[in-house]
């Protein structure tokens, strides 16, 4: 019997729970099907998809070695199935089970309602600790913990349905993305991933427990496997206990504590996925509906000029610009930018979440729209975080490296002045119309976003409410490597993110 292995997001041949299972079965024909549709989403970006189409590339030479041509065609994924089923005489498809998008969460509908109806039994499998259907959330760290704890599964031998053109690869501008210069990107495909894995449990991670909070040594101290568990470069089991292992040699220095905030992020990253998966409807809906009412028409002009990294508040445009350029911000910036979008300037966390999305290389939509929210204050179970983009400029980045790499145009203010350049009494005598005036106050738009918060906390049924989420989806969360923590005050069990 002939199986179609559709890989979507586990672009590897290691530790691949759907490859395993397909292998078994008979012949295999491994199937990436590039959807046009998909990538014209507004929170797709050509970045994204040039690190995709390198990981085919790398996946490709590996399934090359293992006798079973990965095959690649774009199209309408239903279309595409349909025609390789037909051709090919298949009556079996093997995937993983995705914790998406609310997109790619319908077209998995379509594709399950067309296979029901052709006869072809679509088994899907998990690849990470996400339960799908979890019929309680208190059960869900122990079932991590028992995913996380098996063995790593081998790579399999292959045979492959013969006969199958592997069609090209397509690149961005094929696809007609938009142009998306990101010169600092980071380079897709499980041999790079692998080779981070192992220079951060080598030497790059020993400082990560105190080095991921500024932009200047997260970039090298974070792991930066983020894009790579993205995509399914790397599988989080595999690392997982790659991590394990390293902790178990007991190395000297600051590795214990370090180890130990990654795993409990490794952790983390699937109680996230794992919220998605139960409740979709957070990519586009507040968690908690009285929590605020922010305007849905979004300011356009401050939008544009917190996008573009052009608002007058030098630490928060450096970070953006960083991001635009890289595709990367460590994880307190991605909290900063967000709060601050959302509080001081009020926008609403759907628009700037989507200009995020496309700019993150490594966006995965379960950690994503979750984070947004709990920074935007719309979760209704988190106490408000308010990040002053200047206090984290003076704490962050107070040699001002990072700042005036970024807004060379500020490269010539004093350093008491870098991170409120409108206090500088030179400013517009030297700098001119370089840099913009801040658009906002700082102290009166954080302390308007504070009274309209608290007044909506206050309100009548928003503690019911609140209590309603924390029951479905906070109960129980997870501590170091999926561990339950010991009488943990529930509104704060989500205030823990996944460090990248």
């Amino acid at each position: 019997m002939n199986v179609l292995v559709w890989l979507k997001r586990d672009l590897r041949v290691h530790d691949h729970p759907a490859l395993v299972l397909a292998a078994g079965l008979g012949p295999v024909l491994p199937v990436y099907v590039v959807e046009p549709e998909l990538w014209s989403q507004p929170d797709a970006s050509a970045r994204q998809w040039e690190f995709v189409a390198e990981s085919l590339a790398d996946l490709r030479e590996a399934l090359a070695g293992l006798g079973a041509p990965l095959v690649v065609r774009v199209g309408e994924a239903v279309q595409v199935l349909a025609g390789l089923c037909r051709r090919h005489g298949i009556t079996r498809i093997v995937s993983h089970e995705e914790t998406g998008s609310l997109w790619t969460y319908a077209r998995d509908r379509r594709v399950g309602a067309w296979a029901r109806l052709a006869g072809i039994e679509w088994t899907e499998v998990p690849q990470s600790g996400v339960v799908r259907r979890l019929p309680s959330r208190d059960i869900w760290a122990a079932s991590r913990d028992g995913f996380m704890a098996a063995p790593a599964l081998p790579v399999p031998a292959l045979r492959a349905v013969e006969g199958v053109e592997p069609g090209l690869i397509p690149s961005a501008r094929a696809l007609k993305l938009a142009a998306d210069p990101c010169p600092h990107r980071q380079l897709g495909g499980r041999t790079r991933g692998v080779e981070l894995l192992d220079s951060f449990l080598a030497q790059r991670g020993e400082p990560y427990r105190v080095a991921m909070s500024s932009p200047l040594t997260a970039e090298r101290a974070c792991s930066r496997l983020s894009p790579h568990f993205a995509v399914g470069t790397l599988s989080i089991r595999e690392v997982v206990q790659a991590v394990a292992a390293r902790a178990a040699e007991r190395p000297g220095g600051r590795w214990r504590g370090s180890l130990s905030s990654f795993q409990s992020r490794l952790a983390w990253r699937d109680h996230f996925m794992q919220k998605l998966e139960d409740q979709p409807s957070i990519e586009v809906r507040d968690l908690h509906p009285l929590a605020v009412q922010r305007p849905r028409e979004t300011d356009a002009t401050r939008l544009a000029a917190w996008a573009n990294g052009e608002t007058g508040l030098p630490f928060l445009d450096a970070c953006l610009r960083y991001l635009r350029a890289t595709g990367w911000l460590n994880f307190r910036m991605r909290a900063m930018v967000i709060s601050v979008a959302s509080y001081h300037l009020w926008l609403d966390w759907r628009a700037t979440g989507q200009h995020l999305a496309r700019m993150f290389t490594d966006y995965e939509p379960g950690i994503h729209w979750p984070q947004v929210q709990m920074q935007s204050g719309t979760t209704g179970i988190n106490i408000p975080r308010i990040y002053n983009p200047v206090k984290q400029g003076l704490d962050q980045d107070p040699s001002g490296v990072f700042t005036r790499r970024w807004l060379p145009e500020l490269a010539g203010v004093p350093d008491a002045f870098l991170q409120e350049p409108w206090l500088w009494p030179e400013a517009r005598r030297l700098l001119g119309h370089r840099y913009p005036e801040p658009i906002i106050d700082i102290a009166s738009a954080a302390r308007e976003a504070r009274d309209l918060i608290w007044t909506a906390r206050r309100s009548a049924g928003f503690a019911d409410k609140a209590s309603e989420i924390v029951r479905r989806h906070a109960s129980r969360a997870p501590n170091r490597e999926g561990r339950r923590p010991a009488r943990r005050p529930q509104h704060a069990q989500l205030s823990l993110p996944f460090d990248t």
